[in-house]
């Protein structure tokens, strides 16, 4: 009986620790680790991520021409929007941060009204550090023409390794 009720306690006390944490703890290297007004992490009140949690993520596929590379390109990933409610982001903005250290705040409303996409691919291959990745900002320019401007250049952060939701 004694062992009944330790192991009953034992597996409360896992749901009860499922539930403080309800994202999984990464299984390969961290991609990326959003922190700041979010409800759902996987340690210390920081949600990190690797590519296969990525991965797991709703993706979307766009093809847009930007400033930086020449002519339309492929570019694939999660939907901001479904990063965000994965680590029940609350907020207005989102600090966008790269591996050097540069950052941008994004308006949550950019995500929620247009489909942005962290990418991770270019021609469905994995973004590398040389060539802007391993995550990228990207927002649907030529489906929508108002963004392509200055204003969401600028918010398009490339070499991104940090989210943190404000």
């Amino acid at each position: 009986m004694r062992h009944l009720i330790l192991s009953i306690l034992l597996s409360f006390a896992g749901v009860l620790a499922a539930t403080a944490d309800d994202l999984p703890a990464p299984q390969g290297p961290v991609v990326l680790t959003v922190s700041g007004a979010i409800s759902n992490s996987n340690g210390n009140g920081v949600a990190q991520f690797d590519q296969a949690m990525l991965d797991a993520l709703p993706q979307r596929s766009t093809v847009t021409t930007t400033p930086w590379y020449e002519g339309p390109q492929h570019f694939s990933g999660p939907l901001i929007s479904s990063l965000l409610e994965a680590v029940g982001a609350t907020g207005e903005t989102i600090q966008v941060t790269a591996l050097n250290d540069y950052s941008a705040d994004v308006p949550l409303q950019d995500v929620l009204s247009y489909p942005v996409i962290l990418a991770d691919r270019l021609d469905d291959k994995l973004l590398s550090v040389r060539d802007k990745g391993p995550l990228f900002v990207i927002y649907p320019f030529d489906e929508f023409r108002e963004l392509y401007d200055e204003v969401h250049f600028g918010r398009s952060v490339w070499q991104i390794n940090a989210i943190t939701v404000k």
